[in-house]
């Protein structure tokens, strides 16, 4: 097919003068139209006025393609300007401060290939024709799962121009369902708000802000304030930065990275240790500490967390490590009676939780079905590696949303420590919004069929 003619058609491409990598294309000649279907929109650029395009994007690429438009342009007799300091960016390359490590083994294109990709589900989502569903944070990036109009059904992982599919699916009812059973109760409905690149980027092809409107002289401050609850009822939290705080706080542990998803934590004793699994998910431990008689003697005791635990409720087992509490002469002794009153005397002087003592459970609950609580089972043998003691909250204690659990000889006055900040530790969180937000979508161009984009290939090593 004969390419449409653009003989008199003068296009000045220029950085854009409030996006920092954003590029204008001003047109001019009898027929300007002609010139943005043929040629601008294929580059991505969408129109902002009658006689201007832009093109912003979410891998801060824009020099590129400018040049890549401009190139066709000039292909089919176009005049094109190119300011000086576009040309300058143009001829400049960059790398992503943030990449990730494969990047280093990937050629250049290679990596436009993959910020590509990540700038095509952008544009999906942008346009409707990705519509997400669910997101969570996975502890270091966002995740979500959306639907395609054609049905097929994503996870997606990573922001901006990080972004990639993860996993396909048949159906969305299976993918929603997989994303819950991976994120549990980080799971958030509908899509993540925009960040700041997508904001930026937004603003260049509309003109217009992009954040919500302030709330109005009518609302009332108690609805923006936080609320207070107890602290085993919040999220998960930081738990990277809990550590980080532990080792930073206490000299005395030393940390190594044995690997990219675990960090261990020694003692200078060498009889202490802690492990935190960077990435776990539902069904995994975040956290697992264990106690020795001497650096090459046998396990006193141990204990799990799950990785929805709060980090208030973390940030109270590992200060009892960093005491004495993690050693002492009752640490190999058996569970007595009293031991079980001293571990739950913090629960039994709030006074409104429940004591229920079976045939072979001892329960302390709160008055609320879904609160927390604390369980020992009295049928795990002294020195058994299964859980004797198990703190939990949210849901049930069958099905709890978080959970602790510790050994036998676990220390006593480390569970009182535990079970002190469930009775009395108190949260700050933000209350559920009722005010309906419209969400801003970027402005539509005209449809460009792409070929499919193959995942990076990790480039040979010279």
């Amino acid at each position: 097919m004969p390419r449409p003619a653009l003989d008199a058609a003068q296009v000045r491409l220029a950085l854009h003068p409030d996006h920092s990598s954003a590029v204008t294309a001003t047109f001019t000649g009898p027929d300007p139209y002609l010139t943005r279907a043929t040629v601008l929109s294929a580059h991505g650029f969408r129109c902002t006025s009658d006689e201007t395009m832009t093109l912003a994007r979410i891998d801060h690429d824009e020099p590129h393609y400018a040049d890549q438009a401009a190139r066709a342009l000039r292909e089919g007799g176009a005049t094109v300007e190119i300011d000086l300091a576009l040309q300058e960016e143009i001829d400049t390359e960059w790398t992503y401060g943030n990449a990730p490590t494969h990047w280093q083994w990937l050629t250049r294109d290679e990596i436009r290939e993959a910020t590509a990709e990540a700038q095509r589900i952008h544009d999906d989502i942008a346009a409707g024709r990705l519509v997400i569903r669910l997101h969570a944070h996975d502890g270091w990036t966002t995740v979500a799962v959306g639907t395609y109009q054609d049905g097929k059904s994503v996870h997606l992982h990573g922001e901006n121009y990080l972004r990639q599919e993860t996993a396909d699916y048949a159906t969305e009812a299976e993918a929603v369902a997989d994303f819950h059973r991976q994120y549990t109760v980080a799971v958030r409905p509908g899509p993540a708000p925009l960040t700041d690149i997508e904001h930026a980027a937004a603003e260049a092809l509309t003109g217009l802000p992009t954040e919500a409107p302030a709330p109005t002289q009518s609302a009332t401050p108690a609805e923006a304030s936080p609320e207070t609850v107890p602290v085993y009822a919040v999220g998960p939290g930081d738990h990277e930065a809990l550590l980080n705080d532990f080792l930073t706080a206490n000299r005395e542990w030393e940390k190594y990275r044995p690997h990219d998803e675990t960090t261990i934590a020694n003692h200078e004793s060498l009889s202490l240790r802690v492990e935190f699994l960077h990435e776990a998910v539902h069904g995994d431990n975040a956290w697992t500490v264990a106690a020795y008689e001497s650096p090459i003697g046998e396990r006193l005791w141990h204990a799990t967390a799950t990785p929805t635990t709060p980090v208030e409720i973390m940030r109270a087992l590992l200060n009892s490590l960093a005491s004495e509490h993690a050693w002492g002469c009752g640490t190999t002794l058996p569970v007595t009676e009293e031991n079980l009153a001293e571990a739950s005397r913090p629960l039994e002087d709030i006074g409104d939780w429940s004591l229920t003592v079976g045939a072979r459970l001892i329960d302390w609950t709160t008055p609320t079905a879904d609160g927390a609580g604390l369980r020992f089972d009295t049928f795990v043998k002294q020195g058994s590696v299964l859980p004797a003691w198990t703190i939990w909250g949210g849901n049930t204690s069958d099905r709890p949303t978080w959970a602790i659990h510790l050994s036998t000889h676990t220390p006593t006055s480390l569970i009182q420590d535990i079970t002190f900040e469930l009775a009395h530790g108190q949260s700050h969180q933000q209350p559920p919004l009722h005010t309906t937000i419209t969400a801003s979508r970027l402005p539509t161009h005209p449809a460009v069929t792409r070929p499919p984009v193959s995942a990076p290939r990790p480039a040979p090593k010279r």
